[in-house]
């Protein structure tokens, strides 16, 4: 058996007492209580993920892919995780840091490592997703983040083709955190991650069916940091920071707080010209939200509503119930004691870029589909998800974009079922839903495109230069042929 690394017992010391064992699919762990540990059952305080902070603009993290053991739900359930944590640890990082990530696969299938949403190059060894990591091989990322990159939420989850939405399922995600110049005046900061999972009766993760695969598999426990329905505690006027992570394969979460006043300072790597008072939002699969959250007096709980996101039943009667149902009730928050001194108020935000004034160099569209043949086999009757009429082929580069240029991008759906864009390295700017014009600047990497509907957007191609992707991020259906690839030069 390897010894655990100092640096790696470090690392793991806030996430409760790890134990290495060694079984016929590799290197396994177990994850028993203890401090920081995220034990789930229902109303135990949130234990948050341990955080790995950069130091004089360098972050090294040894991240180990594993199958384990841990409390989920009141029982142990054997997952996929990073490091042994359900989620892995939160990497926080300042802009111009340098992120060193070695990935140790001890699965027994291929694996990667995809940032999703840091504006890094996709070349290697940086955000390229068209590396595989095979059983027992280890790979060394490098990621530079640029001086000015975008405070706010991103995560990390794996990205290998045909096999993405089965480990995020599993329990492969973790969020990164990119910090400010001057953080703001809040009382804490919390990072709550959201999954769903369903376990059999033997506590592993159960198998999933043709027709939720074609539907976009929604679990049956949703978890926040890997507990289910943990509990948080505040005093009367605390101002709190919430980065919440949409980590589900496929469910949209429709999020309300009420009792509680919410801010939002914005989604994904977009920040708002000012924080937007709100009652509810939803966040597609793999989206972030960045939210300020004012305690007042009473017991409130955060509620994950319905979400029509659209199904398969006009596609041969095929579909999965309960898709886009509620998940219901993620947290609970109650405020009680003595009230606190009134926080100052936040800073002014810089002004964010609005690429409504800028003259496209080019105009495309980009139309998701369903199509037959193709796609893990075709996936259900034969039939696949596509992207301007053809499945997945990592040989093959689908848009050559001008480095530099600015683009002006329309993204069709002509299927039954919403389907969220993801675009890697390039954040988009949403100029248009429906073709009627998007007041405000909206900066997402995860935009969502509603059944039978169209979003545009502008995108600036400008830092990075390289070949990435592009696809649908209910991950089911980017492992079914949705994506495409795409290449600045």
């Amino acid at each position: 058996m390897r010894p655990l690394s100092r640096r790696a017992a470090l690392q793991l010391g806030g996430a409760g007492l790890l134990s290495v064992l060694v079984g016929g699919a590799g290197l396994t762990w177990q994850l028993t209580s203890g401090p920081g540990a995220s034990i789930a059952g229902g109303g135990e305080r949130l234990a948050e993920p341990a955080t790995l902070r950069s130091a004089d603009g360098l972050l090294e993290v040894e991240l180990t892919a594993a199958r384990g053991s841990v409390p989920v739900a009141g029982r142990q359930a054997t997952v996929l995780a990073y490091s042994g944590g359900l989620p892995g640890p939160t990497l926080r990082l300042r802009p111009g840091d340098v992120l060193r990530v070695r990935l140790v696969n001890e699965l027994a299938e291929p694996t990667n490592l995809h940032v999703h949403g840091l504006v890094v190059s996709p070349r290697a060894p940086g955000d390229d997703v068209f590396v595989s990591v095979g059983p027992g091989e280890t790979y060394d990322y490098e990621y530079h983040l640029p001086d000015d990159h975008p405070p706010g939420v991103y995560w990390y989850h794996p990205h290998v083709h045909h096999a993405v939405a089965d480990q995020v399922f599993g329990g492969l995600y973790g969020a990164i955190l990119v910090e400010e110049p001057e953080p703001l005046p809040v009382s804490r900061e919390r990072v709550l991650v959201v999954s769903d999972i369903t376990l059999d009766a033997a506590g592993r993760v159960a198998g999933v069916s043709a027709a939720d695969r074609m539907a976009g598999r929604e679990g049956e426990l949703v978890l926040v940091d890997g507990a289910l329905r943990p509990a948080l505690t505040a005093r009367p006027g605390e101002r709190e920071r919430w980065r919440i992570v949409n980590a589900c394969t496929s469910r949209y979460l429709r999020l309300r707080l009420d009792g509680q006043r919410l801010d939002l300072l914005g989604v994904d790597s977009g920040r708002f010209a000012s924080p937007r008072e709100i009652e509810e939002f939803v966040l597609a699969p793999g989206n972030r939200a960045d939210l300020l959250v004012t305690a007042a007096e009473g017991t409130s709980t955060l509620e994950a509503g319905a979400v029509d996101r659209g199904g398969m039943a006009g596609m041969g009667g095929m579909g999965a119930p309960g898709t886009g149902a509620a998940a219901g009730t993620l947290l609970t928050f109650d405020v009680s004691g003595s009230p606190v001194l009134e926080l100052p108020a936040l800073p002014a935000q810089p002004s964010p870029r609005d690429l409504r004034t800028a003259t496209p160099d080019r105009a495309r569209r980009v139309a998701f589909g369903m199509g037959m043949g193709g796609g893990m086999g075709g996936g259900m009757g034969g039939m696949s998800f596509v992207i301007d009429g053809r499945t997945f082929d990592p040989a093959r580069t689908d848009q050559v974009v001008a480095a530099g240029a600015v683009e002006e991008w329309t993204i069709t759906n002509a299927t039954p079922m919403n389907h969220p864009l993801h675009l890697h390295v390039w954040p988009m700017q949403v100029v248009a839903r429906d073709g009627r014009p998007v007041d405000g600047v909206e900066w997402q990497d995860v935009v969502d495109v509603p059944a039978r509907g169209e979003v545009t957007v502008r995108i600036a191609f400008d830092r990075h230069t390289g070949r990435t992707v592009y696809h649908c991020h209910i991950l089911d259906h980017e492992d079914l042929g949705m994506m495409g690839v795409i290449e600045v030069a």
